[in-house]
């Protein structure tokens, strides 16, 4: 791996190269998505089934869209009965994380006879999308299906590219059903995004639609927000590693390695106040870059956006990673808790040199779909929030509206908007202003 003595020009010129990720620089793909989210707005089923045998090689039609009941029996029995374990004692982490999010409806009431709350209620409806190309995703799947289920949300449809054969892989399904998902269409890409946005004559429309995915999905959920809500518009994977002199070497590089084999557009960063564990780390790289099974990925990754980048002092490196604001952060320091305290900007963050990132993406529990391409300075790990929807309450009586009804008509008339003074000073035409 370069690596790269830390300057503000260096930290400049990396953050203009990882901007190159974001899905707000896929220009030339933008026609092509508006292109498939008009027709499958315009032709539902039929565009469906078209780009699913154009782009998956797939005979989807109206009979097999919707996976069958026959179909998950089947692939429990590919799964193995170790997997599965493992998926259950993962789904009590994450479904026990998740619980502590939630929110209840509340209400408060005053001696002046006024009532404010908040309702919370569940949406009715929500999408999730569940990537298949470059690999196979069944804890995608768990981190969108259970918040949703822990939020209370009435029906949960799941859309994933189904491979040649028309079967989607056994541990997508398995996962889906252990989850809780409602009902699970085999259909991928932008066109799958664009049906949960606008329905068709098999898909419902949803409220919301959640979940990464590619280009082309990233770009249409872009395109389809407004008609329904989205959860974010997600780039690239990547991973920062905070390290000091204390750092293990090895633990490093195989952790960056893990965010750099996703695609070749992932990230992978190291930030360090040690010369030493620099080269240490560059080394393992390339010893495990060697030996990897997905060493093309991984090279390609970390010739175009790894980095390992040696800072004077921990401030320094700090001030890095919060302008970076990667989606997973890892802090290997000596007191990573307290180097925790200085950090603003991070999807998750993995404290001590056993806290590695896989253990979040996998079984620790809290959510893996994070904030990516410095979006961490303004949004938040999908979570059950993003399941619900806040009322506000409000009710007064004649007797606590009263004494306030002249501010409120003076405030409107300041804004000229009479009708609205008018309709709190109706109330009180026996009475002067």
């Amino acid at each position: 791996m370069r690596i790269v003595n830390l300057t503000k020009e260096a930290t400049d010129n990396i953050l203009e190269n990882l901007l190159k990720r974001s899905p707000n620089n896929y220009g030339d793909f933008e026609g092509s998505v508006a292109e498939i989210v008009a027709n499958v707005r315009k032709n539902k089923d039929k565009a469906i089934f078209e780009y699913s045998k154009k782009f998956d090689g797939a005979d989807i039609n109206a009979d097999n869209i919707l996976v069958t009941d026959e179909e998950i029996k089947e692939a429990y029995e590919k799964v193995d009965e170790t997997l599965l374990n493992v998926m259950r004692k993962a789904l009590v982490n994450i479904r026990s994380y998740h619980e502590k999010q939630k929110q209840n409806s509340w209400i408060a009431t005053e001696d002046n006879g006024s009532i404010l709350g908040q309702k919370v209620t569940p949406l009715q409806r929500v999408g999730v999308y569940v990537p298949g190309g470059k690999a196979v995703y069944p804890s995608s799947v768990l981190m969108n299906i259970v918040p949703a289920k822990v939020a209370g949300v009435d029906e949960i449809i799941m859309t994933t590219p189904p491979g040649r054969d028309g079967k989607v892989n056994p541990s997508t399904l398995v996962a889906a059903k252990e989850a809780g998902a409602d009902k699970i269409y085999k259909v991928g890409g932008a066109q799958a995004i664009a049906a949960l946005a606008f329905g068709t004559e098999s898909i419902p429309k949803v409220d919301k639609i959640v979940g990464p995915g590619n280009i082309y999905v990233a770009l249409a959920k872009k395109a389809v927000f407004g008609y329904v809500s989205i959860d974010s518009i997600a780039g690239p994977s990547e991973i920062l590693v905070l390290a000091d002199e204390t750092a293990n070497a090895r633990y490093v590089a195989a952790d960056l390695l893990s965010q750099a084999e996703h695609d070749e557009m992932a990230s992978a960063i190291l930030v360090t106040t040690s010369q030493k564990l620099a080269e240490e780390v560059s080394k393992e790289v390339d010893g495990f870059v060697a030996v990897l099974s997905r060493k093309e990925i991984i090279q390609k990754s970390l010739d175009q956006f790894g980095y390992i980048l040696v800072a004077d002092d921990m401030e320094t490196a700090i001030a890095t990673a919060n302008e970076i604001a990667p989606e997973h952060l890892e802090i290997i320091t000596v007191n990573p808790f307290e180097t925790m305290t200085k950090i603003r900007n991070a999807g998750a963050i993995f404290l001590g040199e056993y806290s590695s990132e896989p253990l979040g993406d996998y079984f620790a529990g809290p959510n893996h779909v994070l904030p990516t391409n410095g979006t961490a300075k303004f949004f938040s790990p999908l979570g059950v929030d993003a399941f619900v929807k806040k009322s506000s309450i409000i009710s007064y009586s004649r007797e606590a509206l009263e004494p306030v009804y002249p501010d409120i008509v003076q405030f409107a008339e300041c804004e000229q908007l009479t009708a609205h003074a008018n309709s709190i000073r109706v109330r009180f035409e026996d009475k002067k202003d």
